[in-house]
């Protein structure tokens, strides 16, 4: 590298080569020193991670990389101008309308606005109006002005008003870009004019809050979402209206699996068909645990808050409002928002040696957390859940190993699920305690146990927990989503904070290492996950009703019953109604059962069954002990799909 001047900055690029630039040097000048063609492509750039305008000078040194259209960063830059589009449609129907904040998402965008009463039949006039504006091209421009004159110019606005005294506080001249005849306060960054938007759909209006607090003023949020072309938001549109067939909360409603009512906000209700799912999995979570040699536990929800302060969470629960906590006889008391805490109390309670190491706790641990009403969703957000939670009590010698059983677990049992595996890597923030050499040796054992099994993996900086790293595991489902459950952490800061020890070969005392780790996450958001994934037409194995047997008449029902008293444990039904028997099929079909054995007179006589699965599938003249041995199997491997008639 050449010697380095002492106004220049070294930026380093995504192949990990450096460049020395002057201090001050924009995004898109950097670009221009990489490449001519790169330069004149430049829309944005991430630095340090943070997506940031082309015009954006370099003041220390970073990692950059350049964004283009062909980056997957460019669709999030795309949405932040799609969302002005909107904005700058409403004004012009709207001219009243007080504009809040308008970002992108991972779907899309949203804009919050307040002063204006909208509704959803308001989305098409809106959106024909967005449309003109986008037909229009106008060039997006970025413009500035001095502090006093953007004050003024938001005096009667008190969100951006807000937002000039909080985030932009130091900023003189300020930010602003500019459409046609709309402006607003922005640090970017933008596509270079509104005809870059190739598809753009308004999707509906929900309730916010200013600032994400219950306190502040109610606003009126409007989705939307942008694509490049017509047929990528075509594509979505259609993945859109398959995953809302499939919502979780629909689905529990025509399955009586759950109920969430508003006596128990944020706590589910399992009914008998939600909790014979939720038995299954807790069984099979139970077998993964033995084989891992975790010893079950069970601790209480209610401790006294000088519990989570010694170990830490407290400050990070408590204090950022997460944490259900009062104070009663001059001592304060919560619910737990993790079992951490409550299973290192267990470890000591005893003196422990470098022999009895590993040593292994799981729980179904109830915790609970306190998140705004505004931010629930069915089983996927709440605050009372079910942790399949697990901790590890380790010496430094036994953290790979143990990593590696984990990670094992983890895959087989996702399998099981037909979802497929993602990892993250996730590093210190900075609400991390502890000091950086015991983060980067628990960092490094992530890292090293990710490599020995080969699996690829996406570094998220900055976004673990206070107390240690973590591998994040994602599920993608059925229709391509990725959803956040369980979890790997590797943690050397707790069992200091809480005095843990254990007596090594030297007679010393030694802190041990914990790992935590969640299989499933919480039993409720997997359940909300794969009933979605699954689309209600559950594995033989996790299904509520597992078979449901349709005699032809009346008749035939004490045959019926005959055939399903001889399928032992599996969880069967007989239909009694005096329906039709195509009634009877239709309905086990909306009920998405996987087996139908329908009995008539026939079958009756010839002591045999009829079969159909909810793929339609049929055959006839089935022995009663064939299919009996086959469902035992299916169920004891967990198929993912009903294999009886698979192939006949």
């Amino acid at each position: 590298m050449s010697q380095q001047h002492p106004h220049d900055v070294v930026v380093t690029l995504p192949d990990g080569s450096e460049l020395d630039v002057a201090r001050g040097t924009t995004v898109e000048e950097v670009a221009y020193r990489i490449g001519e063609g790169l330069g004149r492509d430049t829309v944005a750039g991430l630095v340090d991670n943070e997506l940031v305008a082309a015009e954006t000078p370099i003041l220390e040194d970073c990692a950059i990389e350049i964004v283009t259209e062909r980056s997957d960063s460019y669709l999030d830059v795309l949405r932040h101008s799609a969302a002005h589009v909107f904005a700058q449609a409403l004004q012009r129907l709207h001219p009243e309308v007080k504009l809040a904040i308008g970002p992108a998402t991972d779907d899309g965008f949203y804009y919050d606005v307040a002063g204006v009463d909208l509704h959803e039949d308001d989305l098409d006039e809106i959106q024909a109006e967005a449309e003109a504006i986008i037909d229009a091209d106008y060039d997006i421009e970025r413009v500035e002005c001095d502090r006093g004159e953007a004050l003024e110019y938001y005096a009667d606005n008190p969100f951006k008003y807000d937002i000039l005294e909080t985030e932009a506080a130091g900023d003189d001249p300020v930010r602003f870009y500019q459409q046609g005849e709309f402006r607003d306060l922005c640090a970017g960054p933008h596509v270079s004019s509104t005809g870059r938007i190739g598809g753009f759909e308004l999707l509906n209006i929900s309730a916010a809050y200013w600032r994400g607090d219950e306190a502040n003023e109610t606003l009126t949020r409007v989705y939307g979402t942008a694509f490049g072309s017509e047929r990528e938001l075509e594509e979505y549109l259609e993945m859109r209206a398959e995953a809302e067939s499939r919502d979780h909360r629909k689905l529990a409603r025509e399955l009586d699996l759950f109920s969430i009512p508003s006596h128990s906000p944020g706590c589910a209700h399992y009914h008998p068909n939600g909790m014979a799912i939720r038995r299954e999995l807790e069984t099979y979570v139970r077998e993964v645990n033995d084989e891992l040699g975790y010893e079950e536990v069970r601790t209480p929800e209610l401790n006294k808050a000088d519990l989570w302060k010694r170990s830490g969470h407290y400050e990070n629960f408590r204090e950022n409002g997460e944490m259900f906590a009062w104070t009663q006889d001059d001592t304060e008391y919560g619910l737990k928002p993790m079992n951490c805490a409550n299973h290192s109390h267990i470890y000591d309670t005893s003196m422990r040696s470098y022999r009895d190491l590993p040593i292994r706790f799981s729980e179904f641990g109830n915790v609970y957390r306190n998140e705004q009403s505004g931010e629930l969703s069915g089983l996927l957000r709440l605050r009372g859940l079910t942790q399949d939670d697990g901790h590890a009590y380790v010496r430094p010698d036994q953290i790979h190993e143990e990593i590696l059983n984990i990670l094992h677990a983890i895959e087989d049992i996702y399998d099981h699920f037909g979802l497929e595996v993602l990892y993250k890597l996730e590093t210190r923030g900075e609400n991390a305690i502890g000091g950086e050499e015991l983060w980067q040796q628990a960092t490094d054992a992530l890292r090293d146990a990710l490599g020995a099994k080969n699996l690829d993996f996406d570094v998220e900086a900055g976004e673990a927990a206070f107390y240690g790293p973590k591998i994040g595991i994602d599920a993608r489902d059925a229709l391509g989503r990725e959803w956040t459950i369980g979890t790997v952490q590797v943690d050397f800061n707790i069992p200091r904070r809480l005095e843990l020890t254990y007596v090594g070969e030297d007679n010393e005392e030694h802190y041990p290492v914990m790992i935590h780790r969640a299989l499933l996450g919480s039993f409720e958001r997997f359940m909300g996950v794969i009933i979605e994934h699954f689309d209600g037409k559950f594995p033989t194995w996790l299904a509520p009703e597992q078979i449901r047997v349709l005699p032809i008449s009346d008749d035939n029902l004490g045959y019926a019953h005959e055939v399903a008293a001889e399928l032992g444990d599996a969880r069967v039904e007989v239909e009694a109604r005096s329906w039709t028997i195509g009634k009877k099929i239709q309905t086990a079909h909306e009920d998405r059962v996987p087996y139908m054995l329908i009995v008539g007179d026939d079958e009756e006589e010839a002591g045999t069954i009829s079969v159909r699965d909810r793929a339609e599938r049929e055959a006839n003249n089935v022995e009663r002990d064939d299919f009996r041995e086959h469902v035992e199997r299916e169920i004891e491997q967990k198929h993912l799909e009903p294999t009886f008639l698979a192939g006949r």
